[in-house]
């Protein structure tokens, strides 16, 4: 484990930067690990990193929310964290990483290319409860439910203290919610609890770094979430790819 341990502090950072700014970035995690470990491994070791940097995201947002989107999507994503896991033991996963990298990618193509300018939508029950689902499946997956949140809440266009806290204190709570289901399917079996706890002080770290990012101008975080939420969604489809390929 020690010629992972760069990777792994890699890892934790940008858990806390996603945490504490910047939703998509925390995603980008377990795809990361998943290149040099195995991604159940991977997405077992990020989760108490993730619980300890929720704690501080919901402390550094827990003023900036948006209460109906939290009543909307929570359920929903709850809902998801029970469908995956009953059916985790046969789910193909790169079928599922491709669906989240394709509706990264439509929520990027509509945020750039649609040449008249969108209305802003309001929070709708329909659509939230079937995001907030496909968010909690491939969250308790991989970790990489913000693409599928995003592609509800973007289209909002709410404050980005407003998008950040939501977003934080939704996955805070789906977070939690994931620990007696890894449990009972044996994903934390065998984890290295010492250093998953050293990992999380780095994510401490990282949550504080980015909520000071989160300062900058808001056209321009919206893009740079725009971009990482882009590149997450490649990369996961190329994972997908791979999966697909037997690779």
């Amino acid at each position: 484990m020690a010629e992972l341990l760069p990777w792994l502090i890699v890892a934790a950072l940008i858990i806390g930067i996603g945490k504490g700014g910047f939703p998509v970035a925390a995603a980008l995690a377990v795809p990361f690990l998943a290149l040099v470990m195995n991604p159940v491994q991977a997405a077992a070791l990020v989760l108490p990193v993730l619980i300890v940097a929720d704690c501080a995201a919901l402390w550094l947002y827990r003023r900036h929310y948006s209460r109906r989107n939290l009543a909307i999507l929570l359920p929903a994503m709850i809902l998801g964290l029970v469908i995956a896991t009953l059916i985790v033991p046969n789910a193909s996963e790169p079928l599922l990483l491709a669906f989240t990298g394709c509706a990264g990618l439509w929520t990027v193509w509509r945020q750039w290319f649609v040449s008249s300018p969108v209305a802003t939508r309001n929070a709708g029950v329909a659509s939230g409860a079937f995001w907030g689902i496909v968010s909690g499946i491939t969250s308790f997956l991989t970790h990489s439910g913000a693409p599928a949140t995003q592609a509800y809440l973007l289209p909002q266009r709410l404050p980005k203290l407003m998008l950040t806290g939501t977003m934080a204190i939704t996955f805070a709570i789906v977070n939690f919610a994931k620990i007696p289901s890894y449990n009972a399917l044996g994903f934390f079996d065998g984890l290295n609890w010492p250093l998953a706890a050293g990992l999380a002080g780095v994510g401490i770290l990282g949550a504080l770094l980015g909520r000071l990012l989160v300062g900058m101008p808001e056209p321009l975080y919206m893009r740079i979430i725009e971009v990482l939420l882009l590149a997450l969604s490649l990369i996961l489809i190329f994972k997908a790819a791979l999966g697909f390929a037997g690779a």
